[in-house]
């Protein structure tokens, strides 16, 4: 085991990072705390500095960046080479930057420094320009490389912790709202938590006075290491010019400190700092207040609000989109018939729950189809998102039961089968269109019209047609096999309604009808006794209760242990049934004894070798879990009463041989939180294979398209391995099956089984099943009695008809079936490849011989910020309609006491709140949170999702607001835009790079959105509006307005109205509220005929904005290289006010001519008194700080005079 030497001071930062990053490796060194000057043990070696690392006898490391690495993981350190280099980058930028001035700061207010109030003051603003730099890195990141926590993180982090505990206070925090977000989001961490344990931020800066003393000698000590960890990374020694340089530049330090005290002093009792009243101005509130009927357009012939707010923006739009039909298909259409020479786009939605309300898995879901369906929309195609709703018989039923029960005292047993029915369409009336409002909130251009419930009489009808179809193939058929069962609803469930509850060893759950907890998580041993001998055969198992119903025991037939005992018997010790020893090659000859007990009734694996060896299958649990079939004293016990009696049982007759802990997963009922329970029934089957046959040879041959294609090893796995499909659900509420049960009154037909499929049929009515049975059994249909089966069918079955029952099959004259059916897309999240998409096209094929859709593309899921499931118990499941209206960390707390968790569940999840939203969730809005949502939508499996980085784009927002602002000012009052985009042929250098990287930017986003690239497209619109038309395009179109050439004017007048007007269009799919809002502000190319909307404008295309030129982007570029250089010396000399002369050194007189062609652009981007390019070969003034630009060009800014 290595041994890691640290010093004695609990809060010595290093330490701490030290110990984190051995956290995260799992590894467990043994620790010594060695004070200054002691004699180590073993003399064959010496520790330099610490902390150190013996890791063998002679071997040590020492230093904290040395030692954190050897003790991290591999994924701590990077995931790739450009990762790995980029931690490496802040782990230096921590150690000589960071932590110099954390502890300079913190020291000075510590006491441990006695330095004057100017120096101190000093150490504090460095600081606070540290935690500027990070703060913009972190603006739109939840971490510093990558996303999860990385040695950065550690290293930062760490170093940052004397500052939070000591000089932080909450009002310098709140201007480093991103680095406290992320501080907080590393401190939370279980690997930090661990070492660090609950952290207390500074709630006022410290005085020397209110120490106490350990807390100076730590500091001190602290001190101590740094000075060491200093000297050890001590650049050489300095020139004296490089000195007096220094020198100046303290000075000038010094004395704009000093001007900056005197200014605050004398601004004492007068309104708050500019910064503070800046943040609350951006995110005020303001609403729109003008009288507007829905579905009239929203008044914007009043001034712009000072700054943007959602709720001003979002305010009447969506009514007026829909009033005016936009989202429909027909819009600007005859009829959905008349042939679009520019093709028709069809796109159903994943009907959600009727019970459902939006989380952000809906959210992403929405975004990305909405994004996708305002561009086909754009692009001139018949267009049609069609929605629609799941009538959800679980959910449903069970939140109707509790509401009955609640209100009335009364179970749907009380009420029967009819009663309950109208009763479950009561409340769907009242409360089931809820998640539609949702979904309007999120902007979804839906057409409302067509929207479906997959209860409704038209899409009953196709899952009647379907079913009667598919029996009368021998599609669907009649089986008694093992099924999921819930004892609490008392129906059989999918595989998707079962969560996988991991559990690593002995672990007690909660289940319903159980006061106490039941004991899941071990494994017990007891022994068969061999008949007619003495030896016996030792088996394990998790479910001790099930060996009631055991009816064998196997082993492999090659195991040496048992070859004598093939062939013989064993004796059950309670109900005495002789239980064969069969030989089978599932058995695992290495796990525990080799020998293993056979329950057919209620194990999938042991229902198999029941089926292969013709063994008896005694079903031992009823439908609510009670014992049947057994011996007294367990005959009529709950199923886990049981467990403990049994297992009481085997002690008394000394056949228990032991009990340990075992990892296992328990099956538990995602509606009712119940173990469920494997149950043999007659259900109803799809008989799959064939059909998964076509489904798999569609994909192989092209025909349908699966994105990602790592997806199709996954499809091909299901498809080429697919069982049948239990399609029966021991319910009320859903899809009753259209089949009855025959008993035919004659006594030369003998009465059938229920697992007997020549006695049941199906049929449109009772009429034309009892019919059909006469002309089976071949007696008159007086003879005939029907019983139609209780069960209703799984609500994927009708799920999977949705694609064409929406439109109105098996009806071959339904227009919207002949035009929309075959769909486009199907676009949903990977989660459901199997349960919905692949019985979609299972069923789309074999009822209508095509295929539902061409395209299927598969988004990640949506995890939080730390990569774990959204679970409501760990409190990390968000309502979107939070994110957009925001909402206190009170009202997150408030949510948890409606849902059903249980009061340790929700401590454990208002931890969960608190420790991820400290302050609440910040009013986001719509449009900031549809473009963060698909800005993280890479195609990959899973997006951890920070809530709070959808923040920064809502300053995106702000941004567009005040750009297009301050356009509208610069385009004047009765502005008018050329009829046509194309350059005059009067544009500057500028005017044509702008155009050429709105190109770029067109064609990124046409790229992007037919590659499903949603990161690619909103990465490119997010640059193209705020590092190039705002940060250098307007920015040069200032002197230019403020100038007297009206050629060059009106000339950059057009072009930014083509910038905006461009930008905008190409924003819209994904923030349509905004981009709605600052359209109807700017003026019309065409009034009279261009489209009233900006989603039915047409969207930006290669073939109109074709300008791109590589060769003036390259050449800007390297002006903008300059600018950068220039820039970065000014923040270095805090030239903040002071404009100075720029002299540019180039290499040759290519560059020169360069430089000098965009010098007046240099100069005003950089705020430059003047720029003067020099000529290859002559020297600048004296008196300049310099910075490298390029390899070809030297910047020199004037500083001061000789």
């Amino acid at each position: 085991m290595p041994t890691l030497y640290l010093s004695p001071h609990p809060d010595n930062f290093q330490n701490l990072r030290v110990l984190v990053a051995a956290r995260y490796g799992y590894q467990e060194p043994k620790v010594v705390a060695l004070p200054p000057n002691t004699e180590l043990e073993n003399p064959s070696f010496s520790v330099s500095k610490l902390p150190a690392l013996e890791m063998q006898a002679g071997i040590c490391v020492s230093g904290p960046a040395a030692v954190s690495y050897l003790l991290s993981s591999d994924a701590l350190r990077g995931q790739d080479p450009e990762a790995s280099a980029l931690v490496r980058q802040w782990i230096s930028f921590a150690d000589l930057e960071i932590a110099p001035a954390a502890c300079a700061a913190a020291f000075s207010v510590l006491g441990v420094s006695k330095q004057s109030k100017q120096v101190t003051d000093r150490a504090v603003i460095e600081l606070r320009n540290l935690l500027g730099v990070l703060d913009g890195h972190l603006k739109l990141r939840t971490y510093l490389v990558g996303e999860a926590v990385t040695l950065a993180d550690v290293t930062v982090a760490c170093a940052l912790l004397l500052p939070y505990k000591y000089v932080l206070d909450q009002s310098l925090r709140s201007s480093y709202t991103n680095v406290t977000r992320w501080f907080l989001t590393c401190i939370n961490q279980p690997e930090f938590q661990a070492i660090l344990g609950p952290v207390k931020l500074c709630d006022q800066a410290l005085g020397v006075n209110t120490l106490k003393p350990e807390l100076r000698e730590s500091a001190a000590h602290s001190e101590a290491e740094l000075s060491e960890q200093k000297d050890l990374a001590e650049p050489p020694p300095k020139s004296a010019s490089q000195l007096k340089k220094e020198a100046k530049k303290k000075e000038k330090l010094e004395k704009f400190q000093q001007k900056k005290e005197k200014s605050q002093q004398q601004q004492q009792g007068e309104k708050k700092p500019k910064a503070e009243k800046k943040e609350k101005k951006d995110l005020g509130v303001i609403t729109y207040n003008i009288p507007t009927k829905p579905g009239e357009k929203k008044d914007v012939t009043g001034p712009m609000p000072d700054s943007y707010s959602p709720q001003y923006v979002e305010a009447a739009w969506y009514p007026w989109w829909e009033s005016q039909g936009y989202f429909k298909p027909e819009y600007g259409h005859r009829s959905v018939s008349e042939p679009n020479p520019k093709g028709l786009f069809m796109m159903c939605i994943p009907p959600p729950n009727v019970t459902g309300s939006l989380h952000l898995g809906h959210a992403l879901t929405n975004a990305i189809q909405d994004s996708l369906t305002r561009w086909h929309r754009m692009k001139g195609e018949t267009t049609l998102w069609n929605p629609g709703c799941d009538h959800a018989g679980i959910a449903t039923q069970v939140v109707v039961e509790k509401k009955l029960w609640k209100e009335q005292g009364k179970t749907r047993h009380d009420l029967g089968r009819e009663l309950f029915i109208k009763e479950v369409w009561k409340w769907k009336n009242e409360k089931g269109d809820r998640i539609y409002h949702q979904l309007k909130k999120l902007g979804s251009s839906m057409d409302w019209d067509r929207a479906c419930f997959t209860m409704d009489p038209k899409l009953s009808h196709a899952v009647e047609e379907a079913f009667i179809r598919l029996h009368e193939e021998g599609v669907i058929y009649r089986s008694k096999r093992l099924v999921n069962w819930s004892c609490t609803l008392n129906s059989a469930i999918s595989d998707i309604e079962v969560d996988k509850k991991e559990l690593t060893g002995r672990t007690l759950l909660p289940v319903p009808g159980y006061k106490e907890k039941v004991e899941f998580g071990v494994l017990v041993s007891f022994a068969y006794k061999v008949e007619g001998s003495d030896e016996e055969v030792v088996v394990a198992t998790t479910r001790i209760e099930t060996m009631l119903g055991d009816t064998a025991v196997a082993v492999h037939p090659q195991d040496p242990r048992y070859q004598h005992l093939h062939g013989r018997s064993v004796l059950h010790p309670f109900t005495e049934r002789l239980l064969p020893i069969v030989c089978d090659d599932f058995v695992d000859m290495e796990f525990g004894t080799g020998a293993v007990k056979i329950t057919p009734a209620h194990d999938q694996n042991d229902y198999e070798v029941g089926l292969r060896h013709g063994l008896n299958f005694i079903t031992i649990f009823d439908e609510d879990g009670y014992l049947i079939n057994v011996p007294p004293p367990f005959l009529g016990m709950k199923r886990f009463d049981a467990r403990k009696a049994v297992l009481e049982a085997l002690k008394e007759k000394t056949l228990f041989r032991e009990v340990k802990d075992n990892p296992m997963v328990v099956p538990v009922c995602s509606r009712s939180k119940d173990v469920v329970e494997p149950l043999l029934k007659p259900q109803w089957y799809v008989r799959c294979d064939t059909m998964a046959r076509g489904a798999a040879e569609a994909v192989r041959r092209g025909d349908l398209r699966i994105v990602p294609d790592f997806h199709l090893k996954t499809w091909f796995n299901w498809m080429d391995n697919i069982r049948d499909w239990c399609i029966s659900r021991q319910l009320w509420w859903g899809h009753r099956i259209p089949a009855y049960f025959v008993t035919v009154n004659d006594p030369s037909v003998p009465p059938g089984e229920d697992t007997d499929g020549k006695y049941w049929v199906s049929g449109r009515s009772e009429q034309e099943a009892k019919e059909k049975a006469a002309k089976v059994f071949r007696v008159t249909p007086d003879k005939i009695s029907l019983r139609q089966d209780e069960d209703v069918l799984d609500t994927w079955f009708s799920s999977g008809l949705f694609p064409f029952s929406i439109f109105g099959w098996p009806n071959p004259k339904s227009e919207d079936l002949q035009v929309f059916y075959p769909g486009t897309l199907l676009e949903t999240g990977h989660d459901i490849l199997f349960f919905w998409v692949a019985r979609m096209v299972m069923l789309g094929l074999k009822l209508t011989g095509k295929l539902p859709f061409r395209e299927v593309y598969l988004h990640a899921v949506v995890r939080d910020a730390h990569g774990r499931k959204m679970s409501k118990s760990l409190g990390n499941v968000i309502d979107p309609l939070d994110v957009i209206t925001g909402i206190t960390l009170e009202g997150l707390h408030t949510q948890l006491l409606d849902s059903n968790l249980d009061p340790a569940e929700i401590e454990r999840a208002k931890q969960g709140q608190k420790s991820d939203y400290p302050s609440g969730i910040p009013e986001c809005g719509t449009d900031a949170l549809r473009f963060a949502l698909c800005a993280y939508t890479s195609q990959g499996r899973d997006i951890n999702l920070d809530v709070n980085r959808i923040l920064g784009y809502r300053h995106f927002c702000n941004k567009l607001w005040n750009a297009t602002k301050f356009a509208i000012r610069g385009l004047g009052e009765g502005f008018q835009p050329q009829p046509s985009p194309e350059p005059s042929g009067s544009e500057s250098l500028i005017d044509m790079w702008i155009l050429s990287r709105l190109s770029h930017a067109v064609e990124l986003c046409d790229v992007g959105f037919q590659a499903y690239d949603f990161p690619g497209i909103t990465t490119a619109v997010y640059n193209f509006w705020l590092y190039e038309l705002c940060d250098v395009y307007l920015e040069c179109l200032k002197p230019v307005f403020s100038g007297q050439d009206e050629v060059a004017i009106q000339t950059a007048q057009n072009i930014l109205y083509t910038c905006l007007d461009a930008g905008l269009r190409l924003l819209s799919p994904f923030m349509p509220f905004v981009t709605e809002e600052l359209f109807q502000r700017l003026p019309r190319r065409c009034p009279s005929s261009d489209p009233p909307s900006i989603c039915v404008t047409p969207y930006p295309s290669t073939e109109e904005y074709r300008w791109r030129n590589e060769s003036l982007d390259c050449s800007i570029d390297f002006v903008l290289n300059i600018i950068k250089a220039v820039r970065s010396l000014r923040a270095d000399y805090n030239l903040t006010k002071t404009k100075a002369d720029c002299y540019l050194q180039c290499l040759d007189s290519e560059t020169v001519g360069a430089v000098t062609q965009c010098s007046e652009y240099i100069r005003t981007l950089s705020s430059s008194k003047q720029v003067l390019v020099l000529e290859p070969g002559k020297a600048p003034p004296s008196g300049c700080a310099v910075a490298i630009a390029s390899d070809k060009c030297t910047v020199h800014l004037l500083l001061k005079r000789g």
